[in-house]
């Protein structure tokens, strides 16, 4: 069989503008797709600050069977706060959030329920079920990931928004927010894959606020493959290794 050739290319799916990478035409047929990864950038970041792991995710998961990947861009625009490429799934204050933890306002960072979370959630449910529907591909056919930001709105999505759990979960650098939301759905992942990674050095959302996640998670009986690594607020090597042996698997499935 032919190695697969992949394209990126910008679409609008939906209500939000994404990157979409996807396996070329060969031989005049489009290559059946066998699973489908989605994939959240974080606050502040532009809407293509994820789509850099394309190639090595495809790369790593090494497999014949289509995968499409999807890089969706946050609804809001921050370029009335001095960033002019940034995006924000909802909007935020870091500084606030470092604040409460520091004077161990722990409660406040863990129900903090976003006013935009719920148009947020809606508009990435509308995307992953147009992707999935032009794959002819369900839930069991998704990995859903994020940064940051983007990895709480995965949480959220995937409790809260779609009609049924994704069959991967990846959550880099996240933490735990809308508590008294997520904790009484928290079993819904319970079959589902889930992997997530959290540096102990991160400044912005401290190691606590992605073991608190991890911890509600185990709670409700979900198996999480937790990777704590020494270096700050970003995704390491190991995670996108990780994650693109996810991939394979979940397309390789029969």
């Amino acid at each position: 069989m032919k190695p697969l050739n992949y394209q990126a290319t910008r679409e609008r799916l939906g209500p939000l503008d994404c990157v979409v990478v996807a396996p070329e035409a060969m031989d005049n047929a489009t290559p059946k797709i066998a699973a489908v990864g989605v994939f959240c950038h974080g606050f502040g970041a532009s809407g293509e600050d994820l789509v850099g792991l394309a190639g090595e995710l495809l790369q790593i998961a090494a497999t014949d069977a289509g995968i499409m990947l999807v890089f969706p861009a946050a609804p809001l625009s921050l370029e009335e706060q001095g960033m002019p490429d940034g995006r924000a799934w909802w909007m935020l204050s870091i500084q606030r959030m470092i604040s409460a933890m520091e004077n161990g306002r722990f409660e406040q960072v863990r129900e903090e329920v976003p006013d935009e979370i719920d148009s947020a959630r809606e508009s990435l449910t509308a995307v992953i079920e147009i992707a999935l529907k032009r794959c002819g591909l369900t839930e069991k056919n998704l990995l859903l990931g994020g940064f940051s930001q983007g990895a709480m709105l995965a949480v959220e999505t995937a409790l809260r928004g779609l009609p049924e759990p994704p069959a991967q979960l990846c959550l880099y650098s996240s933490a735990l927010i809308c508590e008294r939301l997520w904790k009484p759905l928290a079993n819904r992942l319970q079959h589902t894959q889930i992997f997530q990674s959290h540096g102990r050095l991160d400044p912005i959302l401290p190691l606590q606020t992605g073991l608190w996640l991890r911890d509600m998670l185990q709670a409700a009986q979900c198996q999480v493959d937790f990777v704590e690594f020494n270096g700050p607020h970003t995704i390491p090597f190991t995670a996108i290794e990780r994650t693109a042996h996810m991939l394979s698997q979940l397309a390789e499935e029969k």
